[in-house]
Formats: structure tokens, sequence, C-alpha cells
């Protein structure tokens, strides 16, 4: 009695198709996965090194119905002059004060107390953001 294959012995006729394929689809997943973490690596970079000026609100004390004292830590290249846009908002989230403030002190960190003039009592205060002197508006 003869026993009767059902399919080709393995490994005798080199890869299958379905093993070749499977190979390319690895490598095409490396490349673009290895292709993706760069682009997302660059784009954080770029993020982080182009900002040359950055500030954070350490805290504000409400003076009156139109003031307000914000304490800014500024952090900043000791060549470059800073300009820091402020908000402050009243109770129904509407605005009621904005200033930018300039920075000139030859540090790269600078803490600094400023007032923002309001029309109304203020309730809050935002940092809208910072820029090099020579780019603001």
């Amino acid at each position: 009695m003869s026993a009767v294959r059902e399919g080709l012995p393995e490994g005798r006729y080199g890869r299958s198709a379905d093993e070749r394929t499977d190979r390319k689809l690895k490598i095409i997943g490396s490349v673009l996965g290895v292709g993706l973490l760069s682009v997302v690596g660059w784009i954080g970079w770029d993020y982080i090194a182009g900002q040359s000026v950055s500030a954070e609100v350490i805290k504000f004390q409400v003076i009156s119905d139109t003031e307000v004292k914000v304490h800014l830590e500024v952090r900043k290249e000791a060549s470059v002059t800073g300009v820091c846009s402020l908000s402050s908002q009243d109770e129904g989230h509407g605005e009621v004060g904005r200033a930018d403030f300039t920075f000139a002190r030859s540090a790269s960190r600078v803490d600094e107390v400023v007032t923002l003039k309001t029309t109304t009592r203020a309730t809050m205060v935002e940092l809208v953001g910072c820029r090099p002197a020579a780019s603001a508006r």
C-alpha cells in the first residue's frame, strides 16, 4: 500500500507565495513605521526648538474692578526681547482685558509682576502666547 501525499514536502521547493507576501508586508510595515516615527520626531523637535520665548503664569491677584496683578515667569535667550500677550475674562467668560508686555532684560529667565487693566472685574487670566519682539505685531 502506498501513502497518498496531500501536499508538497515542507521546504523542498522554496518559500510559498504566502510566506513571500508576509515578508514583503513586514518590510513595508517596518519602513512606514520608521518613517512615521521620524516625521513625529522632526515635528516635535521643530516645535520645541522654534520657541525662543515662552512663559508661564505663576499666579494672579485681582486688585480691583479695573486691574489684575499677574506674576509671569518668562524664559528666553538673554539677547532676545520677548513680548507676551495676556487676556482676562469675567464670570461670563467675556474678555475684559488684553495687553502685550515686553521683557527686554538681558536674562534667560525673567520673573516679573505686571498689571493688566480691565474694563470690569476679572475672574481669570490667560497667557495667550509669547514671541520675540522682532515678530511682534
